[in-house]
């Protein structure tokens, strides 16, 4: 979804350049390559010979006139003042009847010298007014076409998206003996941006060449920059390189055109180093380039790099540009600072769609739900119409904070508008209804979605991972391979933490090798996933060796692996990791400190962990929550250090939570220690408690029990019936074959309950034939 909206915020790197009005005399003469012939309908593509007729038409009165051309222009315009006329006609009805001028003057008669100027000009003005039906038939009806024409027609079809037809209208226009000019090619390379056909690129490319050889025809600095476009987006990315640093000169253009294509190949952090470059070499930014770098600082969360750049638009007169202020909301909102971002909003004199849909996305992305429905809100009493992308942006409000009824709502207006068949906006409707516990609504989208991509498969795989339905996910996810789609990251990273979790290493096995086979384990994403299953699993080894295979490596990288460590109570280990990971000039966070924490407690290291607690505040400037306090107990508590650890929780800037009493209850029953017991339970009971809460009375009671006060343990266990307390039931489950059967306690409803039960009533009746000593299983039923 952010991408998107930052995508948005953009202008287009190469601008192709407009075709210049009146002829140049190059392609008024008559030349060689030039076709003599009217091209016959049938050798046309097809967009070309179904074509609804325009109000003015040719007949062969108009064509075959009697009167000379020459004799009857005095009667309207000479062709110097129609040329004029035909620059810029103020509306569609004048351009039709300057058309109308020309058909009654005879000017397209082929014996005129001016009728493929006429014709060209005019082939242009249809396609301005966005009427390419019309040009086509205009460009069909004159025999001579010059290059004008024919890059008219060009990009008619450029700006309808219609990239399969410029292709198709280029080998026609090769076929007619015409030789591509300066203004054709950034067309056609357009086109094969568009399509990501690299190989018809290279082509262009090659026939770019040999007219330079040929006929000394040399590429501009648009064809140059539109051949970089073209190879980065098509992910060339070292074809462009070549290009560019081959450039005899390198203008704003080039500039702007490498940095857009680096920027779209993810390589944030080569983009601002380019910007950096461009700017050494003296060369000045503009709005284009400036709304091009910033969305980079955003994905690399340089947001001291994004404010220098922001002070460079300031000096460089652009802060009030649309462009340049969208692109910083953005940047801001990535950074995590939605003040800043809410900040600029209110200054714009001018909001359009993307402004709104961008603060809004930001809202989202940063978890301030609330304010991104507000924002919405007042977007729409502004009288500012939702877009596809605006609607992908607050349906993650609506989802998180349970609005069915709003989210259907929207739902309504999404199909009123069309919307439905967008992917992102498919993704995100499925995602509001399965948190909103309308899974059967998210799963008729799902099924009535004609064209699912990978996107929409990891759509519905995402819901049913939040609903724990591990089976479906499984089940899905062989649907798409039977579906001859390709699993992405997205898909992978989706599925590998339920391997862990369950301890399917079969499965986790498997997608391993589809990772490799599609080359998604290079991913880091991927690989921190299979670090995490493998360990997870049991196979902390095997977790270390894709660890140390993985190229590239980040903080949840090594964050990944310390846990792992801390859990197996391998607590050097983890520390070792620690250092490779200042070694590589990694930033250790929050977690990363978690993880060491519980590493050290679970070893008994205190000093080690006192130490690593107070350099995370000191040496990293990482401020400590309430994970790092509840380990700090727990580490205290486990070595027995109770005091210390009461202590500790009295110093602490805030009020404990129940998950540092917890820490320290349980060390609690560790040491007999229930005089303080009570001491905590009493804190923990005068706190707002939660459904899931109910372990820390049973914890309470146990310790009562261990020392026999039974009279107190009664208590506390009537008081957690008293409170309607919900134990979190536990839960086992089995894998036969592709499928997964999941078994909680004191569930009846299982489809196959009443088979199993008479399947293990018969196992004990045979036990107790035999004389086992079946009593102490006589009470394990299924319900049970």
């Amino acid at each position: 979804m952010p991408s998107r909206v930052a995508l948005s915020t953009t202008r287009k790197a190469i601008d192709i350049p407009k075709q210049p009005i009146l002829i140049p005399p190059l392609l008024l003469s008559n030349r060689s390559r030039s076709t003599t012939s009217t091209t016959p309908l049938s050798v046309l593509p097809s967009q070309f010979s179904d074509l609804s007729k325009p109000a003015v038409q040719f007949t062969d009165a108009h064509t075959h006139t009697q009167h000379c051309p020459s004799k009857l222009s005095h009667l309207f315009y000479s062709s110097s003042n129609l040329f004029s006329r035909l620059r810029s006609p103020p509306h569609l009805s004048e351009a039709r009847r300057l058309h109308a001028l020309l058909l009654v003057g005879a000017f397209f008669h082929p014996s005129t010298t001016v009728h493929r100027a006429l014709g060209s000009q005019l082939v242009n003005v249809y396609v301005q007014f966005g009427r390419l039906e019309e040009a086509l038939l205009v460009f069909h009806n004159f025999p001579q076409k010059s290059n004008v024409a024919w890059n008219g027609i060009l990009r008619g079809f450029i700006d309808g998206g219609q990239f399969s037809q410029v292709i198709e209208l280029y080998h026609l226009m090769l076929t007619q003996g015409m030789v591509p000019d300066n203004f054709t090619y950034p067309l056609i390379l357009k086109a094969c941006s568009g399509l990501s056909a690299v190989e018809q690129g290279r082509k262009v490319q090659e026939l770019i060449q040999f007219n330079e050889k040929q006929y000394n025809l040399k590429p501009n600095i648009y064809v140059y920059c539109a051949m970089i476009d073209m190879f980065a987006k098509c992910g060339s990315w070292s074809e462009a390189w070549m290009l560019f640093e081959n450039m005899p000169e390198k203008d704003l253009a080039s500039w702007t055109a490498i940095v857009c294509g680096t920027v779209h190949n993810g390589e944030s952090l080569q983009a601002i180093l380019l910007f950096r470059r461009m700017r050494a070499q003296g060369v000045r930014p503009d709005s284009v380039i400036m709304a091009t770098v910033l969305p980079a600082c955003g994905r690399l969360e340089a947001k001291q790099v994004g404010m220098t750049l922001q002070g460079c638009a300031v000096r460089s007169g652009f802060h009030g540009d649309l462009f340049v202020s969208n692109a910083l909301m953005d940047m801001y909102c990535k950074c995590g600072d939605t003040h800043e971002a809410s900040l600029i909003f209110c200054s714009m004199v001018y909001k359009d769609t993307v402004s709104w849909s961008t603060l809004i996305a930001g809202y989202s992305q940063n978890y301030q739900y609330r304010h991104s429905i507000e924002l919405y809100l007042d977007m729409i009493s502004s009288g500012v119409r939702t877009n596809e992308v605006t609607a992908a942006s607050v349906l993650p409000g609506f989802a998180k904070l349970k609005l069915l009824k709003q989210g259907k709502e929207l739902h309504n207006y999404i199909l009123k508008q069309g919307f439905e068949c967008d992917v992102v906006v498919g993704s995100t409707l499925i995602d509001m209804y399965f948190n909103c516990g309308s899974r059967r609504e998210a799963e008729h989208i799902f099924e009535s979605m004609s064209d699912r991509d990978i996107t929409i498969w990891n759509s519905i795989i995402a819901g049913c991972v939040s609903s724990e339905d591990f089976d479906s996910v499984f089940r899905i996810f062989r649907r798409i391979w039977k579906s001859k789609l390709t699993p992405n990251s997205i898909t992978l990273v989706s599925i590998l933490p339920i391997c862990g979790k369950m301890g399917t290493l079969k499965w986790g096995k498997e997608i391993h090798g589809c990772a490799t086979r599609m080359s998604l384990g290079m991913a880091v994403s991927v690989g921190n996933s299979l670090v995490d299953m493998y360990c997870k699993c049991g196979y902390l080894e095997i977790g270390v060796k894709v660890f140390h295979q993985m190229m590239q490596k980040n903080v949840v990288t090594y964050n990944t692996i310390i846990s792992a460590y801390g859990f197996y109570g391998y607590a050097e280990e983890a520390l070792r990791f620690f250092h490779q990971m200042n070694a590589a000039k990694i930033r250790p966070n929050k977690v990363t400190f978690v993880g060491l924490l519980s590493a050290c407690s679970h070893a008994g290291l205190v000093d080690r962990g006192w130490f690593l607690y107070n350099s995370m505040t000191r040496d990293y400037r990482v401020l400590p929550d309430m994970e790092h306090y509840s380990c700090m107990v727990d580490l205290l508590g486990r070595a027995g250090q109770l005091v210390d650890a009461c202590k500790f929780i009295g110093r602490m800037p805030v009020e404990a939570e129940l998950n540092v009493l917890g820490s320290l209850l349980g060390a609690c029953r560790i040491h007999n220690k229930a005089e303080l017991a009570d001491f905590i339970g009493k804190q923990i009971f005068e706190k707002e408690l939660e459904d899931d809460s109910s372990g820390y009375h049973v914890l309470l009671s146990n310790i009562y029990a261990s020392t026999e006060r039974w009279e107190d343990a009664a208590k506390v266990r009537t008081m957690i019936k008293g409170k309607s307390l919900i134990k979190i039931a536990g839960r086992s489950w089995i894998q036969i074959g592709f499928g997964i059967y999941m078994f909680n306690s004191r569930d009846t409803m299982h489809p196959e309950f009443n088979k199993i039960q008479q399947i293990l009533d018969s196992l004990l009746s045979e036990m107790k034939n035999k004389g086992l000593w079946y009593t102490l299983f006589s009470h394990y039923h299924v319900g049970s």
